[in-house]
């Protein structure tokens, strides 16, 4: 009868322990950072008992007090310094509003009931607040850290997304062509600030980008739900310009200068052998030639003495003529 007994009482008592384990209520609750969490407690007061016989009271998985509502008023004596100004009571709901989340602040939160009569604190209710805190990351953003150059079809790209909690999933780039649209994953790069908690991260990438060819590249981060995935602006890269051919020389305008250029020199080497030609002339005909040239030499001087009729010699009138149909072989080259 004894070990009957014994393993009776064992096992009722083992029942109120898990009778008392899942009694208590439990909740998940989403806090974003720098904002406004909540930590409700669910207690619903049937017993109708004064506010002066309460005492209510939330703490933090290290035990220590956020909020304490003793008999019908506030008791700051007992609160953690870090939560002193941060919280406020809606008696309403029985629910802590925990102000200007941090990262720090997330994690388990416990909220009891307690019944201050004659006999002492009498348990009421508990309730336990699984607190997680999100801080979505900026949207992420492509920077070129080097362009391709003339001998290389490379491209370096940088993409990064800052301020975010908790660390991302994933991070990768899509590249988009005409015909093709393919994902680019690396590795991540992960910062986590000391003070804040919060996560900047950034992968790059080295592409190969055919010369003729246009392409769009975008970003994406997947955080971690319930975030959403993001995506950043679409990078365009260019088609790399062919370069263009030397200009080559308008006919027109090279034969409006060579021509009068040759006729001109043609017509000095004409001038120079009539001279020389002259010169050569032999006997009595030369002479005859030189005393007919005197002849009209003096009867030229004497018109021009009369006239005033400056004086050419053959070899410069020579020269001008030839200028002369240069200039108008010029004209009619350029039309």
């Amino acid at each position: 009868m004894g070990s009957c007994d014994s393993t009776m009482g064992l096992s009722t008592t083992l029942f109120v322990m898990v009778f008392l384990f899942f009694g208590v209520a439990s909740m998940k609750n989403l806090a974003y950072f720098n904002e406004t969490g909540y930590l409700p407690c669910h207690f619903t007061n049937s017993q109708n008992i004064s506010l002066g016989e309460l005492v209510v009271f939330w703490q933090n998985q290290d035990k220590l007090v956020l909020y304490e509502f003793y008999r019908g008023k506030e008791n700051p004596e007992n609160v953690d310094p870090d939560y002193k100004g941060r919280t406020s009571l809606d008696k309403d709901n029985w629910t802590l509003r925990l102000h200007n989340v941090q990262i720090k602040d997330k994690g388990l939160y416990q909220c009891f009931v307690h019944h201050k009569g004659a006999s002492g604190l009498v348990s009421l209710h508990q309730m336990n607040i699984d607190l997680s805190v999100l801080a979505n990351f900026s949207q992420p953003e492509i920077m070129l850290t080097s362009n391709r150059t003339g001998n290389s079809d490379v491209v370096n790209l940088t993409c990064s997304s800052a301020q975010g909690y908790p660390e991302p999933k994933k991070m990768f780039f899509w590249q988009t062509t005409m015909n093709s649209t393919r994902e680019h994953d690396s590795v991540m790069n992960i910062f986590q600030n000391n003070v804040t908690g919060l996560y900047n991260v950034s992968i790059s990438l080295s592409l190969s980008i055919s010369p003729e060819k246009n392409a769009s590249i975008l970003c994406g981060l997947q955080p971690e739900p319930p975030q959403t995935q993001l995506l950043s602006p679409p990078y365009i890269i260019g088609a790399k310009p062919t370069e263009p051919p030397l200009p080559a020389l308008e006919p027109v305008v090279t034969a409006s200068v060579l021509i009068p250029l040759i006729i001109f020199l043609c017509g000095i080497v004409f001038c120079v052998r009539l001279k020389k030609r002259k010169k050569q002339q032999p006997g009595p005909a030369h002479g005859r030639e030189a005393i007919k040239a005197e002849g009209e030499e003096s009867k030229q001087t004497e018109e021009r003495v009369e006239n005033r009729v400056p004086e050419r010699s053959d070899e410069a009138q020579c020269v001008v003529n030839s200028l002369k149909m240069a200039s108008s072989d010029r004209s009619a080259a350029h039309f």
